[in-house]
């Protein structure tokens, strides 16, 4: 397992905009010790800021707690379009502990990105795999999840993280 620590809040580097990433081994290799920390962790996504790399990059496997591995790598990712549905719903965070926060995110959206390997991408995700592309690409505009909570949760929500 790689030794990328994976940050906590209130780290300011989670609340910094991320540079376009860049093709090559070093980010194959990031991707890749990204993942593991994300299984390890027991996870679903992880951004590349929130292992310190201020990076264009995420990682992503929603179905692997109920069945086979499915591990996406995102890299330079964009947000094509967003539903006018809502879906809300407890989302957790690597980076905050213990801290379960109810947000409001769009139930389906349309992702661009590149692969590891250079090929544009381009699908749509609806469900969990929305949501969790969603929380993955705060990251790497330097939003988290307090940032979309209303003063009075957040509140809340950094009193059980400070317990």
């Amino acid at each position: 397992m790689s030794a990328l620590p994976v940050l906590r809040w209130p780290d300011p580097r989670l609340t910094q905009r991320c540079g376009a990433a860049t093709l090559g081994p070093d980010l194959d290799r990031l991707a890749a010790d990204m993942l593991a920390v994300m299984y390890h962790e027991r996870g679903r996504g992880l951004a590349a800021p929130q292992v310190g790399a201020m990076l264009r990059l995420f990682v992503m496997d929603v179905a692997w707690k109920e069945g086979p591995a499915e591990p996406q790598v995102f890299v330079n990712p964009e947000i094509l379009w967003m539903s006018d549905d809502r879906t809300e719903g407890p989302e957790g965070c690597l980076s905050i502990p213990g801290v379960v926060a109810h947000v409001s995110r769009a139930a389906s959206i349309r992702l661009r990105w590149t692969s590891l390997f250079g090929a544009e991408q381009e699908a749509g995700f609806s469900g969990l795999a929305a949501i969790c592309a969603q929380h993955e690409i705060d990251h790497l505009d330097g939003v988290v999840t307090l940032d979309r909570l209303s003063p009075a949760a957040r509140a809340a929500a950094l009193a059980e993280y400070a317990a």
